[in-house]
C-alpha cells in the first residue's frame, strides 16, 4: 500500500534523522512537484528549529513557517499533563489534513524521545505517527555500542513499532564504524534482522565536524581575510600557538584551526606559508585573539599572496577562553555546508535501496509538469544509476575541483582529472578539498600517450595529417581527453571552464564524429523557470543553419529532451505563426518543419510559430487554436544563433531562470562544453547531464 506522508524519528539525539530526512526528501523532490515538511513538535518557537529552517532554504519548500510545525515541548507537555493529548493529536490530525490538500507528499519529522521530560511515559512519536496513520521511519545510533546491543535496539524498536499499530516502514543503523556497518549488513543478508527494510549507515566524522563558518557564526568573529568559499573548510582540532613557530610548526596537523594572539605575526606568516609547501599539512584557518589586528606590514604581505585560500578571522576575547569556546561549537548542517551536504547524501544513496523505497512511496504526483528541482534532484539520481567515468581535462580550475569533490560525495560519477598528480593534489589540499577518489592522469608521462597517437595518426593522415601533429595534438588535454572518451578509457568529457567552445568542439567532430544520419553537432539549454523546464536550441554553435540542419537541431533536442523526462512539444520559432508571413527566412522554418514531420511522425512539431503563440494559451487559442503544441510547447528551436543566444540571455537575466547548458548533441559519445564563466553548480550538473547521455549513448563503440 503506497502512502503520502513519512514520519521519521529517533529515540536519543544526534542519531542523524536529519540525514535521514535529507535523503528521503531528495528522492521526493526528484519525482514530485510539492512536498512539504512537517515537525508535529519542536524545542521553542521563539528561537526557531533548525531542521525546519534547513528544509526551508534549501529544499525551496516554498512553505509558510507556522504551517511546518504543530506544537512547542512546553505545550506538548502541558496540555498531556492536563490529560488533553487527544486536543494535540486533533489539531496535528488537521494541520497534516491542510498540508495534504495542497502538497504531493508531507515528510514528517518527530523530536527525539529525550528532549521531553520523563513524565512523559511513552513514545510520543509512535503516538503521533499512528493517529496521522503515517508509516514509521526508525532511526537509530549505532556510535560506541557494541555489535549485540545494536541488535537487541533493532528488535526491541521493532517490536514497539508494531505493538503500537504503527505501520514500520523501515530502520536506519547510523553513525556505525566502519566493521560493525559491515558485519551488520552480512547478518542482515543472511538473516533479517526484521520484517521491515533496514539500512547501515557509516559514521563519517565530517559530519560531527564544525566548520569555520560555524564557529565563525557561534563566536561572533569578524572575518579579517580569505574569501566566503574558505570558510567550508572543516576543523579537525584547534591548536594554540604559544610556543616559537619553528617549534609550533611541528606540531601542526591537517584541518588544524590556529588560535593565537593579532601580534604574533611569526605564527601569522608561518602558518599562512604551509599552504604553499608540500611539506607541510594544510591548515583550515587562523583566528587571531583578543581583538588584536595584524601590523600594517603584515596585512600588505597577506594582501599581496596569490591565491591564498586560509580564513583568518578576529574575536574580542583572550587566548584562553576562545580555544574554550571553539572546543564547544556543535556541528551543524546547514543550507551553507555544500561538502557536509554532498557527503551526507553520498551516504545515503550508496547504502539505501533507492527502489526499495519508492516501491512504497506514492510519487505520482498530481502535475505532470518537470519543475526545475524535480529536474534537478532526477540528474543525480539517473546518474547515479548507472555510474560513468567522465574526463575532465581542466584540473588547474579551482571550480573544477571544487565541482569534483561535490560529484565524488554524492557517489553520482567516476572522475578522471588531466594534469600532474602532485600539482593537483597539492591545489586541493590547499583550497581544502579531498579529492582523493579521482583518478589523476598526466598526459605527458601516460602509458596510453602511444595508442592515442597512432589511433589519431590512422584517422587523419588520409586528410594530411603527420605523426609529429598528431603527437602535438595529443599533448594538449582536450585532444587526450577526446580519445579517452573514443577508446572507451572515459565515458564522456566536460570542458570548457578555461577553454572555448572550438577548443572543446574541434577535436570532438575530429575523433568521436557524429551519428549516422546527422550531420552537425548542436546544442540546447535547459531554461529552469519557475514552474516548469523548457528547452532552447541552438543557442550556442551554429551561427546560421540551413533548413536540413534546423530539422536536425529539432531532432537532436527532442530526443535529448525525451532522455531527461521533458515531453517533447517542439515549435520552430519564426516572426510570424502559420501561413501569416512571407519571407526567406520563415519559408526555412516552414521547410524545416515540413522535414521533422516526413523524418519522425512520432514527434509534435508547429511552425512557423511566434514565440508568444508557442508558450501562451491564450495567444494559441487566437493564432493557431487547433494546434497540439501552440501554447504547450516544451522545446523551442529558434531559426539562427543570433536569435537564439539573445534569447536565452535574455530570459535568464530577466526571469530569474536557471539556464544549464549548453548541453552538446549529435556525436556519437557525449562531450559538453562548459561556459567559461561557469559556476560550481554548473560544472556539477553539466557532468551529471553528460554521464546520463553516456547511458543512453547506443551509438557506435569508437
Amino acid at each position: 500500500m503506497q502512502t503520502k506522508s513519512l514520519y521519521i524519528s529517533s529515540l536519543e539525539p544526534s542519531a542523524g534523522s536529519l540525514i535521514v530526512a535529507m535523503g528521503i526528501m531528495e528522492l521526493l523532490k526528484g519525482r514530485l512537484g510539492k512536498v512539504a515538511f512537517f515537525r508535529p513538535v519542536i524545542l521553542d518557537d521563539k528561537e526557531g528549529d533548525k531542521d525546519i529552517d534547513f528544509m526551508l532554504e534549501h529544499y525551496a519548500l516554498g512553505m509558510n513557517y507556522q504551517d511546518m510545525y504543530g506544537y512547542t515541548v512546553h505545550e506538548v507537555e502541558k496540555l498531556v499533563a492536563e490529560n488533553k493529548f487527544n486536543t494535540v493529536l486533533e489539531h496535528l490530525i488537521e494541520k497534516l489534513k491542510n498540508l495534504e490538500l495542497n502538497y504531493d507528499f508531507v515528510l514528517i519529522e518527530g523530536l527525539n524521545q529525550s528532549n521531553f521530560s520523563n513524565t512523559l511515559d511513552f513514545d510520543i512519536n509512535l503516538a503521533i505517527a499512528k493517529n496521522l496513520s503515517s508509516p514509521f521511519i526508525s532511526v537509530l545510533k549505532g556510535k560506541n555500542k557494541k555489535l549485540s546491543e545494536i541488535i537487541d535496539e533493532i528488535h526491541i524498536e521493532a517490536d514497539a513499532i508494531k505493538g503500537s499499530g504503527c505501520q514500520h516502514f523501515a530502520t536506519f543503523v547510523n553513525r556505525l564504524n566502519e566493521n560493525d556497518a559491515q558485519e551488520l549488513k552480512e547478518l542482515s543478508t543472511q538473516e533479517p534482522l526484521q520484517n521491515s527494510p533496514i539500512y547501515f549507515l557509516q559514521e563519517l566524522p565530517e559530519l560531527d565536524t564544525p566548520t569555520v563558518a560555524e564557529i565563525k557564526k557561534k563566536l561572533g568573529c569578524r572575518h579579517i581575510f580569505g574569501e566566503e568559499k574558505d570558510l567550508r573548510r572543516v576543523v579537525k582540532q584547534s591548536k594554540i600557538a604559544a610556543m616559537k613557530l619553528d617549534n609550533f610548526l611541528e606540531y601542526i596537523e591537517e584541518g588544524d584551526l590556529i588560535i593565537t594572539s593579532g601580534d604574533r605575526s611569526d605564527i601569522i606568516v608561518g602558518c599562512l606559508s604551509t599552504a604553499f609547501s608540500n611539506n607541510y599539512p594544510n591548515i583550515s584557518g587562523i583566528l587571531l585573539t583578543a581583538g588584536m589586528m595584524p601590523h600594517k606590514s603584515i596585512n600588505k604581505l597577506i594582501a599581496g599572496f596569490k591565491d591564498l585560500s586560509i580564513p583568518i578571522l578576529s574575536v574580542d576575547h583572550g587566548t584562553y577562553d576562545t580555544a574554550v569556546n571553539v572546543a564547544k561549537v556543535p556541528a551543524a548542517i546547514t543550507p551553507q555546508s555544500v561538502r557536509k551536504i554532498a557527503l551526507a547524501m553520498g551516504l545515503f544513496s550508496s547504502n539505501v535501496n533507492i527502489a526499495e523505497i519508492e516501491a512504497q512511496i506514492n510519487t505520482e504526483s498530481s502535475s505532470t509538469s518537470v519543475t526545475p528541482i524535480m529536474f534537478e534532484y532526477a540528474l543525480f539520481e539517473r546518474a547515479r544509476r548507472d555510474r560513468k567515468k567522465i574526463v575532465l581535462p581542466e584540473s588547474n580550475d579551482e571550480r573544477i575541483l571544487r565541482a569534483v569533490e561535490i560529484l565524488l560525495r554524492r557517489d553520482v560519477t567516476d572522475i578522471i582529472l588531466l594534469g600532474n598528480k602532485d600539482d593537483v593534489m597539492q591545489k586541493s589540499s590547499s583550497i581544502g578539498i579531498d579529492i582523493s577518489k579521482a583518478t589523476i592522469i598526466d598526459p605527458l608521462n601516460s602509458p596510453l600517450m602511444e595508442e592515442f597517437v597512432n589511433a589519431f595518426y590512422e584517422m587523419r593522415k588520409a586528410k594530411g595529417l603527420s605523426l609529429d601533429v598528431a603527437r602535438d595534438s595529443m599533448m594538449m588535454k582536450n585532444y587526450f581527453g577526446t580519445m579517452m572518451v573514443y577508446l572507451g578509457y572515459a565515458d564522456g568529457m566536460v570542458s570548457g571552464a578555461i577553454h572555448t567552445t572550438q577548443e572543446t568542439i574541434r577535436p570532438a567532430l575530429q575523433i568521436i564524429k557524429t551519428k549516422p544520419g546527422i550531420s552537425i553537432v548542436s546544442s540546447l539549454f535547459f531554461m529552469c523557470l519557475d514552474t516548469r523546464v523548457l528547452v532552447y536550441g541552438d543557442c550556442a554553435v551554429n551561427q546560421d543553419p540551413n533548413a536540413e540542419e534546423l530539422a536536425q537541431i529539432a531532432i537532436s533536442s527532442a530526443d535529448t529532451a525525451k532522455m531527461f523526462g521533458i515531453e517533447p512539444k517542439i515549435a520552430m520559432l519564426s516572426y510570424s505563426t502559420g501561413d501569416s508571413g512571407k519571407g526567406e527566412e520563415v519559408e526555412k522554418v516552414r521547410l524545416a518543419t515540413s522535414i521533422v514531420k516526413e523524418q519522425r511522425p512520432d514527434l509534435l512539431v508547429e511552425g512557423p510559430i511566434q514565440y508568444d503563440a508557442a508558450i501562451d494559451p491564450d495567444v494559441a487559442i487566437t493564432k493557431l487554436p487547433n494546434s497540439q503544441v501552440a501554447g504547450k510547447a516544451t522545446i523551442f528551436i529558434f531559426p539562427d544563433l543570433n536569435t537564439g543566444n539573445n534569447t536565452y540571455k535574455a530570459v535568464q537575466r530577466s526571469s530569474g531562470a536557471v539556464a544549464i547548458g549548453p548541453v552538446l548533441q549529435g556525436l556519437r559519445k557525449p562531450v559538453n562544453d562548459l561556459s567559461r564563466g561557469c559556476l560550481v553548480a554548473d560544472i556539477v550538473n553539466t557532468v551529471a547531464i553528460t554521464a546520463i547521455q553516456a547511458q543512453n549513448n547506443d551509438g557506435d563503440k569508437k
